[in-house]
């Protein structure tokens, strides 16, 4: 497995800090936090050609491509294009997206949703020349979108996007082994939880079963503290 860290779990360090750190403890990939307080800062073109294979998972704080709000569904639409911008200039390989949320679970409301959802991934997919757009399995809660096997089916199909599967997200959902039998996947988010809520914890402080990393083939571990992210790497290496 490639193995790589968010940059969440130092997203307070200088960015030739964070690469440093990925190098100094053989990490093959990173992903960059998206969100523009966190990567507008200095030496944002470090990751052009650091030696590992960069993607990003796009901003997700206030924003929404699912919006029954016509404004507040382009402008996510429009700050998702400039995460695509970013990566393209640093030569990124990917750029994850969530697909969305609905105020409530209402079937016409839902159905409304994806179809506002597949209008904007297709919107990114088209605007991106030579990033790979995916769109990121949600857990188990109601108002979330791409949460269910047949809405990532759907978003690949209509919209001609990849998928990143977060094992985080998919033991609440109880469908990881499915999830990870699906085409089309970028790479893996790896975190853990206790089956119901999506706490991000360490690896094996959870339910997660440590057997799926073995269908792995990359792995971003995704958790907001370095020494867990160093932690969840040594599981990984001894369950493989």
């Amino acid at each position: 497995m490639k193995i790589g860290f968010t940059t969440l779990s130092m997203f307070m360090d200088d960015n030739l800090e964070i690469i440093k750190k990925a190098h100094d403890n053989n990490f093959d990939m990173i992903e960059i936090l998206g969100e523009s307080p966190f990567f507008r800062k200095e030496n944002t073109m470090a990751f052009k050609d650091c030696g590992l294979e960069v993607s990003i998972h796009g901003a997700t704080v206030d924003l929404n491509i699912a919006s029954l709000n016509e404004g507040i569904k382009a402008e996510s639409v429009k700050q998702l294009k400039e995460c695509i911008d970013y990566a393209e200039s640093i030569n990124a390989h990917a750029v994850t997206v969530h697909a969305g949320k609905i105020g409530r679970n209402d079937p016409p409301l839902r159905k409304q949703a994806l179809e506002f959802a597949c209008e904007s991934i297709s919107e990114l997919v088209d605007y991106s020349e030579n990033v790979i757009i995916s769109v990121e399995n949600m857990p188990v809660r109601k108002n979330f979108l791409g949460n269910k096997i047949e809405e990532l089916e759907m978003f690949k199909s209509e919209c001609g996007c990849n998928i990143t599967i977060d094992l985080g997200h998919g033991n609440t959902t109880g469908n990881n082994e499915e999830l990870l039998e699906l085409k089309n996947i970028t790479y893996c988010h790896l975190n853990d939880n206790d089956g119901v809520k999506d706490q991000h914890i360490t690896l094996g402080e959870g339910t997660l079963d440590l057997e799926l990393l073995k269908k792995v083939k990359k792995g971003i571990i995704e958790l907001n503290n370095f020494d867990n992210i160093l932690k969840s790497k040594k599981v990984i290496e001894n369950s493989i």
